[in-house]
């Protein structure tokens, strides 16, 4: 059996090797990306000098207005917590588009634009530097990349086959990394028992990533976690509650301006979410993030009357359907940010030592074939 399973792990790993070391380096450089764009671009996402008490909200975006004269339209802005952040709005286009602002003086400090080191990083990750036809054809990039994630899964299961020892000293021995008895061993050492090590975490990252190559996997991963995708989830949207979501003060008069009652929201839910990480204001609804763990794209969901800001209605996480919940679990598990720094530390150093395994592998098997051919020229010369 153990053959068997050896055949099927060489064959699979010697065409595919090079392009899962692709997939498991760059995947560990994408872990930290968010955290290494503020360190090396502090002035977009801090201000300099911390104020007495930031603008109103409506004031800051119709600053950012009159500055964007050729910009798109806003679409909502975002507000952190610490006072030394700046304050993200959000453009209608390009998707994504956004422009930090010192919410002290409205000042635009820069838009948010993904680096090309790290706009490179993805594409190679995610489809090997293709893009996606635009004329309907197949996308090329994204299926070599989903076939090789979904053999490389194969690969790690087989691996752990004709890795399992049949004693508990062949156990002890069969994890253990050799450091001082050659350069052979070492090799062999960080092949084996490393894929061992690091065998659940890469075989998860491996079946989540999934979900975005395969139509037909993602649907059947939902449902083998009981969640239908064929229809999207009613939205779970309650009336106001003084024990669910705030009630604001109404106004009969017209706003002047559609921003104009954004501060106004925006004081009573971070007074409602004091813990809050982030809360998101558009033109008659907010989100309020408080998820630090778990499924860290969780957020809480309010409709307001866009005139008077008084909130109409409130749809809470808690009571999300699974298939609105999953989709974040997916992204969460699958780039380690489920438990904040510390689990994306593990993450970066599992995808690391994945990146390793076909290049240890390739070291092994071209060993193998140098003795194989070395020892039947000796048996030749023997002759």
């Amino acid at each position: 059996m153990k053959k068997a399973f050896r055949k099927i792990h060489l064959w699979l790993a010697v065409p595919f090797g090079l392009i899962i070391t692709i997939i498991c380096f760059t995947g560990a450089l994408l872990v930290f990306e968010d955290q290494i764009a503020q360190l090396t671009n502090r002035p977009l996402y801090y201000v300099e000098k911390v104020g007495d008490h930031p603008l109103p909200l409506g004031t800051l975006v119709e600053k950012v207005e009159n500055q964007l004269t050729k910009g798109a339209p806003i679409t909502g802005v975002t507000v952190y917590p610490q006072p030394d952040r700046t304050y993200q709005v959000n453009l209608s286009a390009p998707k994504g588009a956004a422009v930090y602002i010192n919410p002290y003086t409205g000042e635009i400090k820069g838009q948010y634009q993904r680096s090309p080191f790290y706009r490179t990083v993805f594409t190679l990750h995610r489809w090997l530097l293709d893009s996606q036809p635009a004329n309907g054809g197949i996308f090329w990039g994204r299926l070599v990349t989903g076939t090789t994630t979904l053999l490389f899964a194969v690969i790690l299961i087989t691996g752990a086959v004709i890795w399992w020892p049949r004693s508990r000293k062949g156990l002890k021995n069969g994890i253990q990394i050799a450091l001082h008895k050659g350069k052979a061993r070492f090799w062999h050492d960080l092949h084996a028992a490393g894929g061992i090590y690091v065998l659940l975490l890469v075989l998860v990252m491996a079946l989540t990533g999934l979900t975005w190559s395969f139509k037909w996997y993602n649907t059947a991963f939902y449902k083998l976690f009981g969640v239908e995708t064929s229809a999207k989830a009613p939205a779970q949207k309650q009336p106001a509650q003084p024990g669910n979501s705030p009630e604001l003060p109404s106004s009969s008069d017209v706003q002047p301006s559609p921003f104009a009652c954004w501060q106004q929201v925006y004081d009573q839910l971070a007074a409602a979410n004091p813990d809050n990480l982030k809360i998101e204001i558009t033109d008659g609804s907010a989100s309020v993030s408080n998820n630090r763990y778990g499924n860290t794209r969780g957020s809480d969901r309010y409709t307001f009357d866009p005139q008077s800001g008084k909130i109409t209605g409130s749809s809470l996480y808690k009571d999300t359907a699974p298939s609105g919940k999953m989709r974040g679990w997916i992204y969460a598990v699958h780039t380690g940010a489920w438990g904040g720094n510390a689990s994306r530390i593990l993450w970066f150093l599992a995808a690391l030592l994945g990146a390793t395994l076909p290049l240890t592998g390739y070291y092994l098997w071209i060993k193998r074939l140098y003795r194989k051919r070395h020892n039947r020229a000796g048996r030749r010369v023997a002759h």
